[in-house]
């Protein structure tokens, strides 16, 4: 039972590694009010940014940081579009999304048939000794660790620092916070600018450290999935956390039922991610009070201080 259950949790925490990032730029994003749905196109930009300059460079930490700024470069957009320019958010976060899958299609042509050796795991010392808990939870890819640590920075400006309550201030009322001198469009640029930065991220996980070579719309929906984590963690970033394990588990589940034998249709056992989303979206949905509580007030509603 024991060989069975450490490869299950490492897997299951590589899987769910993408969707924390994602969710957890998202999830401060939308804390300052913004409603960014081009997550997606911001993975796959970040993803083959990623891939391209690890190809170029050799190494990962300088993929990393060109997924980063890619996908910054692309919430950029964004907010040019949705804060500066007033276009609605909703249209311009999609619009994001198509613009990313295709320019990423496009520019990871010429890399398609090229695949990297995935970086080592990082053991920490004396803990990764410890058996059972050591192989599942401190022999990871830097990256997981580096999650972990993001959750818990995040968690600690939102809600223990100045900054994050001026944040969540401009995310629930604008107004109020701009007429007490805070510059609203400017944190929100900020803020979405880091939820790019961290689907940029997420991305180039993706590419260069859990499957790394580059395919075509490699992120398959899990975008939209971080979009609906952060629902489903009602704007909580440790919630996040645990509803990323929780989409990381199904999604590795399909593995290890095909590798098992189970009679089931392997379409069918390719969408367990995608239904679960719905299903989670539906329970939620029935408690409305929960997202109206948690969600900032002003989430998608333009504002300018000069209307």
């Amino acid at each position: 039972m024991t060989e069975l259950l450490v490869p299950i949790v490492v897997a299951t925490l590589a899987a769910g590694t993408p969707l924390v990032f994602a969710a957890l730029g998202e999830l401060v994003t939308e804390k300052s009010g913004v409603l960014n749905l081009g997550v997606e196109g911001m993975m796959l930009v970040g993803a083959i940014a990623a891939f391209a300059a690890t190809v170029a460079s050799g190494n990962t930490w300088v993929g990393v940081i060109a997924g980063m700024l890619a996908g910054a470069a692309m919430s950029l957009v964004f907010a040019a579009l949705a804060l500066t320019l007033q276009a609605n958010q909703v249209a311009a976060g999609l619009a994001l999304s198509l613009f990313g899958l295709g320019l990423s299609a496009f520019a990871g042509k010429p890399l398609e048939s090229i695949a990297l050796q995935a970086p080592l795991v990082f053991r920490i010392p004396l803990l990764s000794d410890v058996p059972l808990l050591g192989p599942m939870l401190f022999s990871h890819q830097p990256l997981v660790y580096l999650s972990w640590l993001l959750v818990a920075l995040v968690s600690w400006f939102l809600y223990r620092s100045r900054a994050g309550l001026v944040l969540r201030a401009v995310g629930e009322s604008p107004v109020s916070a701009n007429a007490i001198g805070y510059p609203v469009i400017a944190i929100r640029y900020l803020a979405t600018l880091f939820g790019g930065a961290m689907a940029g991220i997420g991305g180039a996980f993706l590419s260069i450290v859990y499957t790394p070579m580059w395919v075509e719309g490699m992120t398959a929906g899990r975008g939209w999935i971080a979009l609906a984590l952060v629902v489903f963690a009602t704007w909580r970033p440790g919630r996040v956390l645990a509803g990323a394990y929780l989409f990381g588990g199904v999604t590795i589940a399909q593995f290890f039922a095909q590798g098992a034998g189970v009679a089931v249709a392997s379409q069918l056992l390719s969408s367990l991610p995608y239904l679960a989303t719905i299903v989670v979206l539906v329970l939620i949905s029935r408690h409305p009070n929960i997202i109206r509580l948690n969600a900032p007030v002003s989430l998608g509603k333009p504002y300018h201080p000069d209307a």
